[in-house]
């Protein structure tokens, strides 16, 4: 295991900063998992406008989900969610960040 992999561990297993969900595929089973929340503003800009969102996005493991896609669900905290967009993996290939909506 490498040094970055090791820390990803710790970080996930931190119960300050990850929290248990569970994911469910798209006509897959649930699995529990951990979930690392990013529940930032978005300024987005368009044209001399700029547009401001609330956002999740959440950060998720490769270890625990190898492929996940649009449509597929987390659950965290009794509250649905939908995967929307494409996941995007960190440098490292450790991590999946995913943008949320409620489902």
């Amino acid at each position: 295991m490498s040094v970055f992999a090791a820390a990803i561990d710790n970080l996930f297993a931190d119960p300050n900063i990850a929290r248990d969900a569970t994911y469910i595929a798209s006509g897959g089973a649930p699995q529990l998992i951990r979930v690392v929340m990013r529940r930032a503003d978005e300024v987005t800009g368009f044209r001399d406008a700029r547009l401001w969102s609330e956002t999740t996005r959440i950060d998720l493991r490769v270890a625990e989900v190898a492929t996940p896609r649009p449509g597929d669900r987390v659950e965290i905290d009794a509250e649905a969610f939908n995967i929307q967009g494409e996941p995007v993996r960190d440098r490292e290939r450790l991590v999946w960040t995913v943008d949320l909506r409620p489902a």
